[in-house]
C-alpha cells in the first residue's frame, strides 16, 4: 500500500491550485477573459485532487482515475477561460510597460500551476518515489539566448527551448551560454530583481549541468544526485509557504 497522502506529487498539485486562485483572484489582466469560471474550475479541482490523497493504491493506478480526467479537464477548461492556447501573448500584449513586470509574473504562476496539473498523470506513471523532486517536471533543455540581467551583475537572464515551449530562467552561473544543453527543474515562479525565472538549472559542484543527455523536453539522463538537492529544497519550501 501506497501512502498517497504524503505523496509529492500530490501535495505539490493541491498547493499550485492554492497559488493559481491566490494569483488570479488578485489579476487584473487587460483584455477579455473570464475570471470567475477560471476560480470556478480551479476551486472544483481540489476535491478531486484529496480524494486521489486517500485513495492509498500505486501512484500508477491514479494516472486513470475519473480523478485525474476531471482534473486535466477543468484545467484545459481554465484555459479557454482565459482566453485559449494564445492567452499569456494576448496579456501580455496588452500590459502598459509599467505593468509588464508584475504581468509576466502573473503569467509565469500561472503557466507553473497548469504545467503541474496538466503533467501529473506522467509523472504518477513513475511509480512509488518518496522524493520531493518527482513532484515537478525535470527536463532536459536548450539554452537559446544569454544576456545579463539588467539590475544585478552577479546573474545572467536565459532563454531556454524546452521542447513544447521556451522559458526564462534566472541563473547566478555567469559561464552559462548559448548552446548549453541544460536540466531544469519547472519550480514555483521566482522573481529576481525584476526579471521572473520559471525554473531553476540543475547543477553540482562546478556550477550548472552544461552538457546534459537526453532529448529536449524530456527526462534529463545520467544527472549525479547530488544536482538535485536545490530543487528539493525548492519544493520543500514551497509546501511549507
Amino acid at each position: 500500500m501506497w501512502d498517497t497522502s504524503k505523496d509529492y506529487r500530490l501535495l505539490v498539485a493541491e498547493k499550485s491550485v492554492e497559488l493559481f486562485l491566490k494569483t488570479v483572484e488578485g489579476a487584473k489582466f487587460k483584455g477579455k477573459w473570464d475570471k470567475k469560471r477560471a476560480i470556478q474550475l480551479a476551486r472544483e479541482m481540489i476535491p478531486e485532487i484529496q480524494t486521489m490523497k486517500y485513495t492509498y493504491v500505486d501512484p500508477v493506478e491514479l494516472v486513470d482515475t475519473p480523478q485525474m480526467k476531471a482534473l486535466k479537464e477543468k484545467a484545459e477548461g481554465i484555459i479557454e477561460a482565459l482566453g485559449g492556447e494564445d492567452w499569456h501573448h494576448k496579456f501580455l500584449s496588452l500590459a502598459d510597460k509599467s505593468e509588464r513586470e508584475k504581468v509576466e509574473g502573473t503569467i509565469a504562476k500561472i503557466k507553473f500551476f497548469l504545467n503541474t496539473i496538466l503533467n501529473l498523470d506522467k509523472r504518477l506513471a513513475l511509480g512509488k518515489i518518496n522524493d520531493p523532486v518527482i513532484a515537478v517536471d525535470i527536463k532536459v533543455g536548450e539554452v537559446m539566448s544569454v544576456a545579463k540581467h539588467p539590475n544585478a551583475d552577479r546573474l545572467l537572464v536565459t532563454n531556454v527551448n524546452i521542447g513544447d515551449r521556451a522559458i526564462t530562467v534566472v541563473t547566478n552561473d555567469m559561464t552559462v551560454k548559448e548552446g548549453n544543453r541544460v536540466a531544469v527543474a519547472l519550480l514555483p515562479p521566482v522573481n529576481f530583481r525584476g526579471i521572473t525565472s520559471e525554473g531553476m538549472f540543475l547543477g553540482a559542484g562546478e556550477g550548472v549541468l552544461k552538457d546534459v543527455k537526453g532529448e529536449i523536453g524530456g527526462l534529463p539522463k545520467g544527472v549525479p544526485l547530488e544536482a538535485f538537492v536545490e530543487t528539493r529544497n525548492s519544493v520543500e519550501a514551497f509546501l511549507k509557504g
